[in-house]
């Protein structure tokens, strides 16, 4: 059975869930006017509850709070590509960093990019350069028989009600990140609601069999290959030409969801005692990842058809483990 932490531990990873030009690291632009650098740790189920921590950015109009995001996060977010438009080394999933940033005076949130290029580069001397590859990639395309999607209404994103999705008690809120999380119910009644994101409220709850449901009431196509993405052996990208905003309704198999929450560099427990090193092969054979999503993208009037396509990747050419001090 799921557990309540657990699936707090696959929202985190969602969560975690958000074009740059050519050249080196930019030494000159705009910064933040002081900025503080701390490790962050291991995700941890317990502070999440407390408050204690959380997992995100947001922004008002004097500082950027930034918690517990990865080294390869924040050089997304800086440098505005997907998680599988990065070429780095593999630590750069698992260092995970608090950074606490003041805004300049008249600086807006549309720079705030280019000011988190300019504090990795100074506390991580992180060096890059862009380049494009071709690569293997999954299309999503309409299926022969056509798109099996319901547009979105314009009252989409109304929140569902406290208590709503469980009925144990007053909701749960993870930090204060933007998206928030919030957690109700308890068990198999447990739900988890992401809001504050660009698809709207999303809805997760658990399912039959381990299973879980994900809900968005307006995601566009381009934002659901982005998701696949995080699934998947490969990028996954939209070739569907359909350019509205839909209802979108997952059903992914837990083994799907330890691989999204590994993808994110969060350690989930596996299925024997020993969390994900117990897992036997003849675990991993019966559920392998991404198994499930093929059959939900089917429900959905689409298909995922392997092809080769070039992709435009930030690739690091020098970044330091630990940042210099503040």
């Amino acid at each position: 059975m799921m557990s309540t932490s657990f699936l707090q531990r696959m929202s985190a990873g969602l969560v975690l869930a958000a074009g740059a030009a050519l050249g080196q690291t930019p030494v000159a632009g705009p910064a933040f006017e002081v900025a503080s650098v701390k490790p962050a740790g291991p995700l941890d189920a317990g502070q999440l509850r407390s408050g204690q921590r959380h997992v995100g950015m947001s922004i008002d109009a004097a500082r950027v709070d930034i918690g517990s995001l990865s080294l390869a996060d924040l050089i997304r977010i800086a440098y505005r590509v997907k998680p599988n438009q990065i070429s780095g080394p593999d630590w750069m999933a698992s260092e995970r960093f608090d950074v606490l940033a003041k805004l300049p005076e008249g600086a807006s949130r549309d720079q705030v990019p280019e000011m988190l290029q300019a504090l990795l580069a100074e506390r991580f001397k992180l060096a890059v350069h862009r380049e494009s590859k071709e690569r293997a990639v999954y299309a999503l395309v309409v299926g022969k028989n056509g798109p099996k999607l319901k547009e979105s209404s314009p009252d989409a994103d109304a929140p569902a009600p406290d208590g709503a999705n469980g009925g144990a008690g007053a909701p749960l809120v993870l930090g204060g990140a933007n998206p928030q999380v919030r957690v109700t119910g308890r068990g198999e009644n447990t739900s988890v609601v992401v809001s504050g994101g660009p698809s709207g409220t999303v809805h997760m709850s658990m399912g039959p069999n381990g299973a879980l449901r994900l809900e968005t009431p307006k995601m566009t196509l381009a934002a659901l290959a982005d998701l696949l993405s995080r699934f998947v052996d490969r990028p996954v990208v939209d070739m569907t030409e359909l350019s509205g905003t839909y209802q979108v309704a997952l059903d992914l198999s837990l083994e799907d969801m330890r691989s999204l929450a590994r993808t994110a560099g969060i350690a989930v427990p596996g299925r024997g005692a020993g969390g994900d090193a117990a897992r036997t092969p003849a675990d991993a054979a019966s559920d392998p990842p991404g198994s499930s999503v093929f059959a939900a993208v089917q429900q959905l009037g689409l298909k995922l058809e392997p092809r080769k396509a070039p992709i435009d990747f930030i690739v690091v050419d020098h970044l330091e483990k630990i940042p210099t001090e503040n």
